[in-house]
């Protein structure tokens, strides 16, 4: 196990869609293990395949507080199977050091994954909690899609990106969300 580098905004791979995940071998086990130890060595909450150079489609999370013990869950191969209501949260990502900005995001969720053994799970993540976010935020980078995707205002995007020496967010990647647009104006 091994504390990996976690690749920044502007790194063309952090674009590109990963591959399933045909066994969860070692390598794979492996692989879990340092996106844990990495993401929480950085503090974060959830970190993809992606984010250490690694193109699988696998993440982490781990919401637990403070005050609780650790609890890690390990995604291997997720499909979000069903996705309702829509809300605004402030976001960020271990890719765009100490930046944060207001996305669009489904209220709930249900993703259906394999654990670190292989067995399949379902996770119902639902009312807004940092599960649901964090779900849809490390989905997104199996697809090559990052939260700035779906900021709310590509202006004020760019204002924060540019405090830290990010680059600015890229037009041609900013996603058209009818579905989630009508949601928003209907919470």
């Amino acid at each position: 196990m091994a504390i990996r580098r976690v690749l920044r905004y502007g790194t063309k791979s952090l674009r590109e869609p990963s591959k399933e995940v045909h066994k969860v071998s070692k390598k794979i086990s492996d692989l879990v293990h340092d996106l844990l130890e990495t993401m929480y060595t950085n503090n974060g909450v959830g970190l993809a395949a992606p984010q250490i150079g690694e193109n699988y489609r696998v993440f982490v999370i781990d919401v637990s507080t403070n005050e609780e013990k650790l609890s890690p869950m390990v995604f291997i191969n997720p499909k979000i199977i069903k996705k309702s209501g829509a809300m605004v949260s402030n976001e960020g990502c271990l890719s765009f050091p100490e930046a944060f900005v207001e996305v669009k995001r489904y209220k709930s969720v249900t993703v259906k994954a394999l654990d670190i053994n292989g067995k399949p799970f379902v996770v119902d993540a639902g009312e807004g909690t940092l599960l649901t976010r964090a779900i849809q935020h490390e989905f997104d980078h199996l697809n090559g899609v990052l939260f700035i995707d779906h900021c709310i205002n590509k202006a004020v995007a760019n204002e924060e990106l540019a405090k830290f020496d990010l680059p600015p967010v890229e037009e041609e990647n900013l996603l058209e969300e009818p579905e989630l647009e009508a949601a928003l104006k209907n919470d």
